[in-house]
Parts: structure tokens; C-alpha cells; sequence
């Protein structure tokens, strides 16, 4: 895993060496063991390696074709990259590594674009065809690995590389805040938009290609993730999910450098290790709250069963917000979920014995695995009763006091459309357009967003379109992005076996009476796991990342720190900070649980004094 830097050069461009070096220095954490320039007359690309495969220097980048005509800086694991080279030879090809990155060259001389229907594996590439002037930028099909683009600058030049950051040293890149990204991030908690946080600069979406060529830009999509649903029986798919992940895990193992495995609790990542046995394991937990906030000892039990060695560690609250201003950098943009944190430890930890780790990410929205997606007994009850009755009493719900029994009958009388906006929930789109200074309430609403991806699954049932939401959304702007950016941050490559072109086009086909039902989510997985795992792990509920933020709030110390933040003059740009505070109080108070609405906030504001304030 890598990470690169360049761009296509504007009017009056500056060529001056030491720009592209400024622009690498910032991604060094993604590539700390080499690195290289190429540049003439139209483009500059930069680069920076960590060695996975194929150690030797031979296999640097940027990598060239064997008449120099072709250009490569890419950043990723291709996994049938064996079998792409044996067929590239048969049609002629000489290598002259024995790298993945090389058969991305001649697999694109040999079929151009539709290179990347054969591709299997996390990319995001930049390749630059001297013969017609032609960049070919790509990204995988789940958006495992970041892709940014911009022509926000002075002088027309169009930048694209693996961070934002990498952008900050250019100097005709015009650094503003993008003030329509707010709204939406204070109820999704991750930047749910094309655009970033930086105004002007996007995310090549998951399974897109972009050309650039005469200057204009075209941009694709080039492979779909829709459920196509093929009738069998539940036994038929147990088994084939287990020969599918377990082929994954073998071709995900492949490496010149040690692999590890990161571990919790639950089924997906204890999956993952069971049929990976590693010699390690890395698992981590909240010190002082070991009894809400551990899973290592359920981590270190399973590693004793399968003889894997577990590496632990118990993180403090003061290591947390110390290191907060750190992750949000890493980051690019604020990013509020609270697994984060552990996260950046977990892959410091495991940086001191493996380069490469394997993790459970992506079981979830493929197999059906989050809590959401199954109803309770009493909605199933409630909505055998015609819709347009449930859809009357939603209304009357809607002018009653909050409580347990109007928010049922509120839910009960929405489509999934309305309902359900992804795994995270933070503020709703009143209480985020009122504690919003007015620059900042009009960027998109959550409705907006959420209907550009239901709109493409219309007539599929309800747990097929929030699975799919969540592949287009929840997934690569959250789950894998944190994932990414916490590994790259101590110079680890995190690969993620689920997250296969392989697994999700059998996952396509699997009814979802077989992935959620009345006994559990995730159930046709859990069925193909016990045979690989203990009844008690593959079966266990869904916990998530659980992290004590709560609890930290409602000490004075934390308390303080936070208010001084909400009463900073920069907060009050933003924010009607009498309401954030408010908000602080009536939780350090125990008044009620505001911890999200808070964290939220924060995070935004330790962001912003990151790039806005102390660059």
C-alpha cells in the first residue's frame, strides 16, 4: 500500500522540484521505504512506497512500460494480479517485476478501460499515456482506497492524489472551506458528500474511472453493486460462502512481508482470523471501563483456541483526545465516529510486528449484519396493517409528545426511504439547522442525499435497499475511510477480505430472507462460520466499537476542555455556541445523553483549527 500525488500542469504552471517534494512529504506515513517523480511537459506525478510485494527496487514507482510511454503511480493490492500476468504473457508481455503494479501497464495497453473489469483488488491509480495525451485515473469498486481530484486552483491545474493534504503545498491551490459540507455532516458524522470539506475538491466515487484528455474531463461508472437475488437453498449458499471467503483469505494473505489480523469480539473479524490463522493478532480496549468498553478478552480467548498469539492494549481517555488533533489530520476531512480512535492505536500497535493486517470491515453490508436491518416483532406486527392507516396515525404521532410509543408509531408509518439514512444518525436536520449559523444551513439536506442512491433500487425490498445504501454511502465515506486513513497513518496496509469482487457477486444472489430474518442478521453468514468458529463467536450480536465518550464527557476535566473549544471566536463562525454548550451542560450534568451531539461538534472544530487555523 502507497500513496501518490500529481497533477496535469495549468497556465504559467510552476515547475519547480521542490513543489512535488512539499506535496509527497505530507503523505511520507503512506509510503515511508522510497520514493519518485516523474514530470514533463504536461504532467508531474509523485510517489511514495511501502513494500508489500516484490521488495526490490525494480519495483518502484512511478513504473514505466518497456518503451517508457506509459506512466504509472498506483496505490493498492491487485490479488489476481498472477493470473493477469500469465494471460498478459500469452499475449506477449515482458515483466520485469515480479509486482501487482506492473500487470496494471500492459493490462491497460492490452484492453484500455476495460482493464479494470478484470481488476480484483482495493486501487486507486493514475495512469499517463504519452502517446495521446491521455490520464486514466481509477478507483475500486468499494472505494477501499481514497481518490481526490481538484481544479480549485489559480492557474487551471488539476490536481488528484491519495490526501487532501498532498494538495496544501501546490501553490495555485486555493485552500477555502467548502461551507455546504457542514449540514449534512453533523447527522451523518462522516462527509457524505462528492464534494469535500475543501471547496472545489471531490471523491472519484466507488467503481468510477475518470479520462482526461484536451483538457475535458469524463468520468464512469464501470461496475455495479444492485442485489440480484437467485432462488436456493440455504444450505447451497452456506457453503458457497464458505469456500468464497475462505478462497478471499488465501488470496489476501499473499504478501512478501508479515501478516497479522485485527481482532474483536464479533463474528466478521473473528471469521477472518480463524481462517487466516496468523501468528498475531492486535486487539485493543478502553482502559478504567474495561468492564463496558472490552472486547480484548473475548480476543484473547478465540487467539488462545486457534493459537494465534494476541497483542493487546488498554487505551486512556487522555490518549484519546490527545491524539484527537493527530487523527483528524490523517483524516482530511472531520470524521466523528468514534471507532477512530481505537482504531489509530489498534494499527500503531500492530505496526510493531506486521506490515500487513487483515480485518473483518464490509461482512455487514454485504451479508446483512447490522441491527437495523431487521425489524422487531411488534413493527412486523404493526405493518401488516394497511399502509395508508399507518401513514394517518404517523401524521397524528407526529404532533404528540416524544416518547417511545409516538416515535414506534412515527416509524411505523414511513417508508425505508424516509426512515433509514445509513448506520449513523447524529443530529437530526432540525436540531443540526438550529444550532447552525445561517451561512452554513444551506448545504444539501439528508433526504437529498439518501435519494440520489434509493432511487437507483426501486422495487427491491427493504432490507436490500438499506443494505445498498449503506454499500454506496455508510461504507466508503465512513467504515472504509477510517480504516485507510488510521493504518496509513502508521505506514500499515489493512486489507479486507469481505470487501471482494468475488464475495459480493455471490452476496448479489443471496435472498434476503437468508441474510436477515426473524432469528438473526447476518444468518446466512453466521450458518458458514460455525463451522470454522466456536457457536459463541459466530452467533454473538453485533457490538461495534464501543468507546466510553459518554462517560469522559461527565468528567470535569473533558468537560473543560470541550467548553473551551465551544467558546473559541472561530466556533462562533459556525455554530450558535450558547446552544452547543447547553448541550455540554445538560450532559455533564446527566440531564441527558448528548455525547454524540457533542463529539460531533468537536471533532468539526479540532478539524477546522487543524487545517484553517494552525497550517
Amino acid at each position: 500500500m502507497c500513496g501518490f500525488v500529481g497533477y496535469i500542469k495549468g497556465n504559467n504552471s510552476i515547475d519547480h522540484p521542490s513543489v512535488i517534494e512539499n506535496m509527497l512529504e505530507t503523505i511520507i506515513h503512506r509510503g515511508p521505504d522510497s520514493g519518485g517523480v516523474h514530470e514533463d511537459d504536461s504532467v508531474v506525478l509523485g510517489f511514495r512506497r511501502l513494500s508489500i510485494i516484490d521488495l526490490s527496487t525494480a519495483a518502484n514507482q512511478p513504473l514505466y512500460s518497456e518503451d517508457g510511454n506509459i506512466v504509472l503511480v498506483f496505490n493498492g493490492e491487485i490479488y489476481n494480479f498472477q493470473e493477469l500476468r500469465e494471460e498478459l504473457r500469452e499475449k506477449g508481455y515482458t515483466f520485469r517485476t515480479s509486482s501487482d503494479s506492473e500487470v496494471l501497464i500492459y493490462g491497460y495497453l492490452a484492453y484500455g478501460t476495460d482493464l479494470l473489469q478484470r481488476l480484483r483488488g482495493m486501487f486507486a491509480f493514475c495512469i499517463w499515456d504519452k502517446r495521446d495525451g491521455t490520464t486514466f485515473i481509477a478507483r475500486d469498486g468499494f472505494g477501499i482506497k481514497p481518490l481526490y481530484y481538484t481544479r480549485h486552483t489559480a492557474d487551471g491545474t488539476f490536481l488528484f492524489g491519495s490526501e487532501i493534504k498532498s494538495f496544501l503545498p501546490h501553490p495555485s491551490f486555493v485552500k477555502e472551506l467548502n461551507k455546504d459540507a457542514l449540514r449534512p455532516y453533523l447527522t451523518f458524522q462522516y462527509s457524505a458528500m462528492d464534494e469535500t470539506f475543501f471547496k472545489g475538491v471531490y471523491k472519484l466515487p466507488p467503481a468510477h474511472y475518470m479520462v482526461i484528455k484536451n483538457g475535458e474531463i469524463t468520468i464512469r461508472k464501470y461496475w455495479d453493486k444492485a442485489f440480484r437475488e437467485e432462488e436456493n437453498t440455504l444450505e447451497h449458499y452456506t457453503q458457497q460462502i464458505r469456500e468464497t471467503v475462505q478462497e478471499s483469505v488465501a488470496a489476501h494473505k499473499i504478501s512478501d512481508v508479515k501478516v497479522g489480523s485485527f481482532l474483536s469480539g464479533g463474528i466478521d473479524s473473528s471469521y477472518i482470523t480463524a481462517l487466516l490463522r496468523p501468528n498475531k493478532s492486535f486487539s485493543v480496549g478502553f482502559a478504567d471501563y474495561e468492564a463496558m468498553f472490552n472486547e480484548t478478552n473475548l480476543a484473547k480467548e478465540l487467539s488462545e483456541q486457534l493459537n494465534v498469539q494476541n497483542e493487546r492494549k488498554m487505551v486512556t481517555a487522555e490518549e484519546c483526545f490527545d491524539a484527537l488533533p493527530t487523527i483528524q489530520y490523517h483524516m482530511d476531512e472531520p470524521h466523528s465516529n468514534l471507532s477512530s480512535l481505537p482504531l489509530y492505536f489498534l494499527a500503531e500497535l500492530a505496526r510493531k510486528d506486521v506490515t500487513v493486517v487483515l480485518s473483518g470491515e464490509g461482512a455487514d453490508e454485504i451479508f446483512g449484519g447490522y441491527p437495523w436491518y431487521q425489524n422487531s416483532p411488534k413493527m412486523e406486527s404493526y405493518e401488516k396493517l394497511p399502509y395508508g392507516i399507518r401513514r394517518t396515525v404517523h401524521h397524528i404521532a407526529k404532533k404528540l409528545p416524544k416518547n417511545r410509543i409516538s416515535e414506534f408509531l412515527i416509524k411505523g408509518g414511513q417508508k425505508v426511504e424516509e426512515r433509514f439514512i445509513g448506520e449513523a444518525v447524529i443530529f437530526s436536520d432540525e436540531d443540526a439547522l438550529g444550532v447552525l449559523k445561517p451561512d452554513y444551513r444551506k448545504g444539501p439536506s439528508v433526504a437529498s442525499i439518501t435519494r440520489k442512491v434509493y432511487d437507483n433500487v426501486q422495487g427491491a425490498d427493504d432490507v436490500t435497499k438499506m443494505q445498498y445504501l449503506d454499500l454506496h454511502l455508510w461504507l466508503p465515506g465512513d467504515i472504509l475511510l477510517k480504516a485507510d486513513k488510521m493504518s496509513m497513518a502508521h505506514s500499515i496496509e489493512l486489507r479486507v477480505p469481505f470487501l471482494d469482487k468475488q464475495v459480493m457477486e455471490l452476496g448479489k444472489k443471496i435472498p434476503s430472507r437468508h441474510r436477515v430474518n426473524a432469528i438473526d442478521t447476518k444468518y446466512a453468514l453466521r450458518q458458514a462460520a460455525l463451522q470454522d468458529l466456536p457457536e459463541e463467536w459466530a452467533n454473538r450480536p453485533k457490538l461495534g466499537f464501543p468507546v466510553p465518550v459518554r462517560h469522559w464527557l461527565r468528567e470535569e476535566r473533558y468537560y473543560n476542555l470541550v467548553k473551551e473549544t465551544f467558546s473559541a471566536d472561530y466556533a462562533q463562525a459556525f455554530f450558535n455556541t450558547d446552544k452547543l454548550i447547553g448541550y455540554l451542560d445538560e450532559h455533564y450534568h446527566g440531564q441527558k445523553n448528548r455525547a454524540r451531539y457533542i463529539w460531533t461538534s468537536y471533532v468539526f472544530l479540532v478539524w477546522y483549527k487543524r487545517f484553517f487555523i494552525d497550517m
